[in-house]
């Protein structure tokens, strides 16, 4: 029986960020993401077309000091989220992770799903800036139109 997209898109997630083997980094689970959702409710976010998911999103609104902590590596990711206070006023977005199937790739599903989150965050929270953690090329390409589109300034670390 062929693989889900679930399942491609669980082996991706392991294959791309190595979560596993860096205790450094957010390894997403469950519980990770009830909190993910009580920052906002926007900071997850999935594509579906038809049979499963093909695309995942996820970004954490924070504070500009602790973006300016994780940008300067002073905290880790797994720190920053940790750090983050729940019920805060937010000034700062981390473009924390982006995965997708590779035959949806370069169709703008990544854009669309960060740019709807973006806007509802906005409706909430004065976010001034987004930053970014890239493992490839093509989340660095991502996370610069992600920030054109939002008209928001992009640090990277």
């Amino acid at each position: 029986m062929p693989e889900s997209n679930y399942e491609r898109m669980i082996r991706l997630v392991d294959e791309v960020f190595a979560v596993k083997n860096d205790p450094t980094q957010l390894d997403v689970d469950q519980e990770v993401l009830e909190r993910l959702k009580k920052l906002h409710a926007a900071s997850v976010s999935e594509y579906d077309a038809g049979n499963g998911p093909v695309a995942w999103l996820l970004v954490i609104p924070t504070t500009h000091d602790l973006m300016l902590r994780f940008l300067e590596k002073e905290i880790s990711e797994k720190e920053l989220f940790d750090l983050t206070p729940e019920n805060a006023e937010y000034d700062a977005l981390y473009l924390c992770s982006a995965i997708v199937l590779e035959e949806y790739r370069q169709k703008g599903i990544i854009k669309q799903l960060a740019f709807t989150a973006i806007e509802e965050i906005r409706k909430d929270h004065p976010l001034n800036s987004v930053f970014t953690w890239p493992f490839t090329r093509e989340g660095e390409l991502a996370s610069e139109a992600i920030a054109r589109m939002a008209s928001l300034p992009l640090y990277k670390r």
